[in-house]
């Protein structure tokens, strides 16, 4: 997870498989993040003081809030979206990932009223994420295209919580 000011270029997430990027952008405090979670929560016999929070949607996701309000974002600003959580391993859906990934991210959200400007997710396609801190532009690059996921200007619609596809 990173958090940075217009000043400081741009901020990327690479091998977006069944983890998910989450970027978050405040156009006036021109301040952004980009989490790259891995799992929907930690193990219950997890011990707290090894937990990497940024690891899990759960602890990550309200953390990386926390940062951007510490740099002078406003909840209410953000533009939020959401990529990756893909099924790339065929596990004939056992541990399903991906799949947990979006689901937990969708109830997080759906709990605290965040509602995504933009989404990528599921398919069976790694991706990489970028959040441009200037303009809070957001391009994925897959291996076969490349294009913006939410750039100003655009026309967007928010994605409804709750329905997987």
């Amino acid at each position: 997870m990173a958090v940075g000011k217009a000043t400081q270029g741009h901020l990327v997430t690479y091998a977006l498989g069944s983890c998910i990027g989450l970027s978050a952008f405040d156009p006036i405090a021109k301040v952004g993040a980009l989490l790259h979670f891995m799992l929907p929560q930690p193990a219950e016999q997890a011990d707290p003081k090894e937990l990497k929070p940024f690891m899990y949607a759960t602890t990550g996701i309200p953390l990386m809030f926390r940062k951007l309000a510490e740099a002078g974002a406003r909840k209410d600003r953000l533009i939020v979206c959401a990529a990756g959580g893909a099924e790339i391993i065929n596990d004939a859906g056992v541990f399903a990932i991906g799949k947990r990934n979006r689901t937990i991210l969708r109830k997080i959200f759906w709990k605290d009223g965040t509602i995504l400007a933009a989404e990528d997710t599921g398919g069976g396609q790694a991706r990489t994420m970028t959040l441009n801190l200037s303009t809070g532009e957001v391009k994925l690059r897959t291996r076969d295209k490349e294009g913006a996921l939410w750039a100003q200007g655009m026309k967007t619609t928010p994605v409804p919580q709750g329905k997987e596809p």
